[in-house]
C-alpha cells in the first residue's frame, strides 16, 4: 500500500524502524487511559509492532504511523483492523496520539485519508468505528467525522484493569460517504 498522505499529515505502515519513534510519542499516561495498550515501555512498543507486522502479514489489520508533516516526527497511530474482504468491510480504530495534538485537525486529516481510501480505492460497503462508552472524547470526535451511531454492545469486553467496557459502534457505509467526504472538506481539514 502506498502512503496515505495530504498538506497535514502522512500515514504510512508501521515497521520495526519506528519503535523509537512511537516509544517517544507514546509516554504520555493519558493516552492509555481508554486503550487496550501502554506503550510507556520499550518492550511493550517492540511487542506492539512486531505484532502489527504478523497481523498485516495474514491479512487480518493493517497499522500506520501517523506522522505530522510539519515536524515530520511520529505523533501516533491507526489501523485498519477486522478486515473482511469477502464482506467488503473493515474497521478504523485503536487510533492514539499524543496529547499535544488532541483538539486539532490531526484526527480529522487521518479518518478523511483512510476513509478516502476505504471507499474510493478498496470500493468497501461498511466502515466501523468503535469506542468505550467512557471515552466521550472520542465519541465525540467520531460523531464530528459524520460517521451514524449504531449502538451499543453492552458487556463487549474486559479492559486491561479487569473492568467491563460498553462499546459504542459507529459506522460509514458506502451510500453516505459523499455527504460524509463533504462534511470532512467544508468543515474538518486543514
Amino acid at each position: 500500500m502506498q502512503k496515505l498522505e495530504n498538506n497535514v499529515v502522512q500515514l504510512i505502515s508501521m515497521e520495526l524502524e519506528h519503535v523509537e519513534g512511537i516509544y517517544e510519542a507514546a509516554q504520555d499516561k493519558r493516552i492509555w487511559e481508554h486503550m487496550s495498550v501502554d506503550l510507556t515501555e520499550k518492550s511493550r512498543v517492540i511487542h506492539y509492532v512486531k505484532d502489527a507486522i504478523q497481523k498485516r502479514e495474514q491479512g487480518a489489520d493493517f497499522a500506520f504511523v501517523i506522522i505530522h508533516k510539519k515536524t515530520g516526527k511520529i505523533i501516533g497511530a491507526t489501523w485498519f483492523l477486522d478486515i473482511s474482504i469477502p464482506n467488503k468491510r473493515l474497521e478504523i480504530g485503536s487510533t492514539w496520539m499524543n496529547p499535544l495534538y488532541w483538539r486539532t485537525n490531526i484526527n480529522s486529516n487521518c479518518k478523511y485519508l483512510l476513509l478516502t481510501y476505504c471507499f474510493e480505492e478498496l470500493s468497501v460497503n461498511r466502515v466501523q468505528i468503535k469506542t468505550g462508552h467512557e471515552n466521550f472524547r472520542s465519541q465525540k470526535a467520531i460523531e464530528r467525522t459524520g460517521a451514524v451511531k449504531e449502538g451499543v454492545l453492552r458487556n463487549h469486553m474486559i479492559r486491561k484493569e479487569g473492568t467491563i467496557r460498553h462499546t459504542v459502534l459507529y459506522s460509514v457505509i458506502k451510500e453516505d460517504w459523499g455527504k460524509v467526504k463533504r462534511h470532512f472538506e467544508e468543515n474538518l481539514l486543514f
